[in-house]
């Protein structure tokens, strides 16, 4: 399924920029070696998320392409467990190839997001800034996106 998106500002944390102490260089740095250990690679990406707010849509977990349990990657908080989808993102003509990065809701500690904000794992992208609108593509064997009717 494809769905424009809006790419907006996350917690930070993924990549660093929150200035956590507890996380210097960033979560994902800290998870990817333990990712690595559980036989996912994810040294092609950039190691933060680009956020996107897919609404209307929300998403509903199916059949993620990687699922990894009990994840003890930091000492502050209890394991996780990790799922990620198969993604693509279109952008000024380009189509970026990555995962979305979704720790579980069940086993979450903090930073929990809006269940219409998806993380992506993507390369760098130059130029992708606030407010840009993508396309996404999502495999919706993986991942289901469900239309939510309006409020108005």
């Amino acid at each position: 399924m494809k769905v424009n998106a809006v790419v907006c500002q996350g917690h930070g944390v993924a990549s660093g920029k929150a200035k956590d102490p507890r996380y210097p260089d960033g979560t994902l740095k800290a998870q990817c070696e333990h990712f690595l250990q559980k036989g996912l690679d994810l040294n092609q990406y950039f190691l933060g998320t680009i956020n996107l707010d897919i609404a209307p849509y929300i998403f509903k977990i199916k059949k993620p392409k990687h699922f990894l349990e009990n994840v003890n990657w930091s000492k502050y908080i209890p394991p996780e467990n990790f799922y990620f989808f198969d993604v693509s993102l279109q952008f000024k003509g380009s189509i970026y190839k990555g995962l979305i990065y979704m720790p579980d809701p069940t086993t979450k500690a903090e930073h929990f997001q809006n269940p219409t904000i998806l993380e992506l794992l993507l390369p760098k992208i130059e130029g992708l800034k606030y407010g840009d609108v993508v396309m996404l593509e999502v495999i919706d064997e993986q991942i289901e996106l469900i239309d939510t009717p309006s409020t108005d």
